[in-house]
């Protein structure tokens, strides 16, 4: 991030005369100049500006707020030529502990900044209790995701966000490396995966795409036909997890596909799995979401080890990258 005068420094001088605040100016930076050096280089929290309430008596949320106001138009009117990483060398960020009336939808219009921009910085989830948090509050919108994803949603994040982001390091209690998409927001999916996170979560941590929901060619024949689900390839073995809450309602294997569990859930969605080298469930068992239901292989109608995963809705098959964010 480019350097800037702290916030801080500017409300100090709100309060005086020019002349003033010009004795305080070379006051003040000749003697931070001396004490600079013997500065702590990490502390025990971030190291930027503390704003103390959400409200106009405090300085430095006016300050806030003049620099989220720069934050949007740098992230929503940007230059034809200008780069994310220019765009990213304009971010603020600020720190503040929330009150007991503040969650997460309150916070961000009382800031005017994306709940997802909040979120992700903090890695919240929705729902979790603010009383007492310290917070990092940014200056613009857009995405934060830790370069490993760190979650299951972080990865979604990640694997459906086609233009690169701008590495950053928060200064926390650990210094945390993100990557930061500026202007960016969760679609309609993401947002529906992070308000209600017991929707649909993946049945494998790490997989390739191999075939698509829809129309495709027959691996077999050539012929055209539907696919119903898509087909997640990964090593022989892999763990297969149970993608929301629900009932195992059916273990079997026929010729098509193999070993293969099917899992009943709220709202008349189902859930299959096929191609299995081994089912770690039983019919009737109670799951929850990221429940162990078996391990990838290649029974049945299959040209190699992967899994066959369908989602349906009251009997119709619904496309599962639409609702796992792989678009």
């Amino acid at each position: 991030m480019a350097a800037q005068k702290p916030p801080l420094i500017k409300a100090m001088f709100c309060n005086y005369s020019r002349e003033s605040r010009a004795r305080l100016r070379r006051g003040f930076f000749f003697t931070f100049t001396l004490i600079l050096p013997l500065l702590p280089l990490e502390s025990e929290e971030p190291a930027y500006p503390r704003i103390t309430a959400l409200k106009a008596q405090d300085p430095l949320f006016l300050q806030y707020q003049q620099d989220v106001e720069a934050g949007r138009r740098a992230a929503y009117n940007r230059r034809a030529r200008e780069t994310n990483e220019e765009i990213a060398q304009k971010l603020t960020l600020y720190t503040y502990t929330a009150q007991t009336e503040d969650d997460l939808i309150r916070l961000a219009a009382r800031c005017v900044i994306p709940y997802a921009a909040i979120a992700t910085l903090n890695q919240l989830e929705h729902g979790t209790p603010l009383d007492g948090r310290l917070l990092l509050l940014p200056s613009m919108p857009g995405l934060f995701i830790r370069e490993d994803g760190g979650s299951d949603f972080e990865r979604l994040l990640l694997a459906s966000r086609a233009g690169e982001g701008v590495q950053i390091t928060i200064s926390a209690k650990a210094k945390t490396r993100l990557l930061f998409f500026p202007g960016d927001d969760f679609t309609s999916t993401e947002r529906a995966l992070f308000l209600h996170p017991n929707l649909f979560r993946f049945p494998l941590q790490k997989y390739t795409i191999t075939s698509r929901f829809g129309s495709r060619a027959n691996p077999f024949n050539g012929k055209p036909s539907k696919h119903a689900g898509l087909d997640l390839a990964a090593p022989l073995g892999t763990e297969v997890f149970a993608v929301r809450e629900g009932a195992v309602s059916f273990t079997g294997e026929n010729a098509v596909y193999g070993n293969y569990v099917i899992i009943t859930h709220d709202n008349g969605w189902t859930s299959l799995y096929g191609h299995l080298s081994r089912i770690e469930t039983a019919q009737g068992r109670k799951v929850g979401a990221g429940t162990l239901i078996g391990k990838v292989g290649s029974t049945g109608l299959s040209t190699g080890p992967h899994l066959h995963f369908e989602l349906r809705q009251n009997g119709q098959a619904q496309d599962p990258a639409r609702l796992l964010g792989k678009n």
